[in-house]
C-alpha cells in the first residue's frame, strides 16, 4: 500500500451505554477509494463523523496526512464532506454554491471564477454557472455538491450516502462518475454506504462493519471471493450455507460429509477444522450448475426438486429444494444457456454440482 493519509488509531465511541465504534485500527492509503460498508446502525456515519470532525473519539486518536487531528475542528481539518441530502442552497445559483466555501480564500474574483469554471468542466456541467438551484436534476444537484467540496482542494473527501437519494438508474449512472472523478483528481475517498453492490464498484478497498467493529477490510474481490466470517460472507451478496464435517485430506483437496449435499471434496490450502469436527461450506449461487438428467451419485452432486424462478433478464435465479433442508438453495445462472427453456415447472427434478474450487470454508459459529 502507498503512504497513509489516514490513520485511525484504536477509535472509541460511546453514546452514553451504547458503544458506537468499537477499537477502530487501520490506516487509508494516499488516493484511495475507500468505502465504510455495513448495515444501519453499525457505526460507520459514526466513523465518518469523527474524521470529519464532527464528533469527538471517547479513545483513540485520529492522524490526517501525519497530523493529529482528533480534537480540532472540521474546519481546521484537510477535508471536506459530502452529505447525502446535499445541502445546495436553494436561494443561489451553480456557481454561487460551488463557490460557498471560498468567501475568504484570498482569490481574486478572477481566480474564483477560474476555479469555479475548472470545477463545472470536472463535474460535465459547463455552462451551468448562472442556473438556479431549483432547475438542477437529482443528479446534477450532487455534482454541485461534489464540486463544492472539491473546490477547496482537501486532501481527503468524506462521502456519506450521496448517491442514496437517486432512482436505480441514475444511481449507477452516478457511480461509474463519481468513481472517474476520483481517479481524475487523485485524493483520498472516504465513502458511507449499506448498499454491497455499489461498495463492489466504487471502493479500491472495503471495510466491513457490525455492531462497532470492523470485522474484515479488503478488496472488493477478496471479500467476495474469500471473506473470513459467516456476517461478511452473507452481507456481501448472496451466499448458500451447508453445514459440513472434516474427513481426510490429500493433495490439497478436502473431503468432507454434509447432511444436505451429501459428499463434499474442496479445493484447499489447509482443513478448516481437525477430522471429524465440524465448519461451514459457503457458496454463492453462481458456482453451481444446475442439469437437469440424472447426474449419478457422486461427490459435489445433489439432486433435488426444483422451487420458484425469476427471470431477470440477462441472468436468472432459481430456487431449489434438497432433501432434508428447509431453506431453498439460490441458484443464478447466466441466460446464454437459455436455462428456462429446460424448466417445466415447479417441483421439476434438478440436479446441482459445482467444482472443487467454487466454495469458502468457514469456521462454524458457536
Amino acid at each position: 500500500m502507498t503512504k497513509a493519509i489516514i490513520s485511525i488509531n484504536h477509535v472509541t465511541k460511546d453514546f452514553g451505554s451504547v458503544r458506537a465504534v468499537n477499537d477502530a485500527n487501520f490506516e487509508i492509503a494516499e488516493g484511495e477509494f475507500f468505502s465504510l460498508l455495513g448495515p444501519s446502525g453499525c457505526g460507520k456515519t459514526t466513523l465518518l463523523r469523527i474524521l470529519a470532525g464532527f464528533e469527538v473519539p471517547s479513545a483513540g486518536s485520529i492522524y490526517i496526512d501525519g497530523r493529529d487531528v482528533t480534537l480540532l475542528p472540521p474546519n481546521h481539518r484537510p477535508v471536506n464532506m459530502v452529505f447525502q441530502n446535499y445541502a445546495i442552497f436553494p436561494h443561489l445559483n451553480v456557481a454561487s454554491n460551488i463557490a460557498f466555501g471560498m468567501r475568504r480564500s484570498g482569490l481574486s474574483k478572477a481566480e474564483l471564477a477560474e476555479r469555479i469554471e475548472e470545477m463545472l468542466e470536472l463535474i460535465r456541467l459547463p455552462g451551468y454557472g448562472e442556473r438556479g438551484a431549483h432547475e438542477l436534476s437529482g443528479g446534477q444537484r450532487q455534482r454541485v455538491a461534489l464540486a463544492r467540496a472539491l473546490i477547496k482542494q482537501p486532501k481527503v473527501l468524506l462521502l456519506d450516502e450521496p448517491l442514496g437519494a437517486l432512482d436505480k438508474k441514475l444511481r449507477e449512472q452516478m457511480q461509474i462518475e463519481l468513481r472517474q472523478l476520483q481517479q481524475q483528481v487523485g485524493i483520498t475517498f472516504v465513502f458511507v454506504t449499506h448498499d454491497q453492490e455499489e461498495a463492489l464498484t466504487l471502493s479500491d478497498r472495503i471495510a466491513v462493519m457490525s455492531q462497532g467493529d470492523v470485522l474484515e477490510i479488503s478488496t472488493p474481490g477478496e471479500l467476495y471471493e474469500a471473506p473470513r466470517s459467516r456476517f461478511v460472507a452473507d452481507f456481501i451478496g448472496t451466499m448458500n450455507f451447508f453445514d459440513c464435517i472434516v474427513g481426510d485430506y490429500r493433495g490439497g483437496v478436502l473431503s468432507a460429509d454434509s447432511a444436505e449435499l451429501g459428499p463434499v471434496r474442496v479445493a484447499c490450502t489447509t482443513p478448516p477444522a481437525a477430522p471429524g469436527e465440524g465448519f461451514v461450506l459457503a457458496i454463492r449461487p453462481e458456482k453451481f450448475q444446475l442439469v437437469f438428467d440424472d447426474a449419478g451419485a457422486s461427490a459435489n452432486t445433489v439432486r433435488g426438486r426444483m422451487g420458484p424462478s425469476a427471470y431477470l433478464g440477462d441472468r436468472s435465479h432459481f430456487y431449489v429444494y434438497l432433501e432434508g433442508r428447509n431453506e431453498p438453495v439460490s441458484v443464478a445462472l447466466p441466460n446464454l444457456a437459455r436455462s428456462l427453456d429446460r424448466i417445466r415447472g415447479v417441483d421439476q427434478e434438478v440436479w446441482l454440482t459445482w467444482p472443487e474450487d467454487a466454495a469458502v470454508l468457514l469456521p462454524r459459529e458457536e
